[in-house]
């Protein structure tokens, strides 16, 4: 197995979150937050403002690392290794990208049914600002064959 370092920011504001629909490659057709490869010589935290800011057009301000996701794919040598953050200040307005069509949602009105499967175990732990470890193993895109869960007191930086 080789493993593929990845970001994914998440934008809050009071009870509402941003959420981009991506409108190409992996991912295409559901809401996300943004983020996206880690590059060779920038790190992780880097990886995140960088992306966010292509994806979004924001420039996160204060980003803490809320989770890691490990996800799987059934005939896939590939791990994916998720870092998430939190971004609860950012400077400018979210702008669509050619990847990602931002749109805000109330917290209460997120739609887990346009999303990724395991953003219903996950969101919940992220929004009450718990921090998180969690492992996915997918048959195709829409199937979730298991997965594990926990709340951590703390995460690698």
């Amino acid at each position: 197995m080789t493993r593929k370092v990845l970001t994914l920011a998440m934008v809050r504001k009071a009870n509402d979150i941003l959420l981009g629909l991506k409108k190409k490659g992996f991912g295409e057709g559901k809401w996300n937050g943004f983020g996206g490869k880690v590059e060779n010589g920038e790190t992780i935290y880097e990886g995140a403002v960088r992306e966010l800011e292509e994806e979004s057009g924001l420039i996160a301000k204060n980003m803490t690392k809320t989770g890691i996701l490990e996800f799987e794919f059934v005939g896939d040598p590939v791990i994916l290794e998720v870092h998430v953050f939190d971004v609860t200040k950012f400077e400018g307005d979210p702008t669509e990208s050619e990847e990602m069509k931002p749109q805000w949602f109330s917290t209460d009105e997120i739609p887990y049914e346009k999303m990724w499967p395991d953003d219903r175990f996950w969101y919940p732990l992220y929004l009450k600002g718990n921090k998180f470890k969690g492992y996915f193993l997918y048959q195709g895109f829409d199937t979730i064959l298991k997965h594990t869960l926990n709340e951590v007191d703390d995460l690698p930086t």
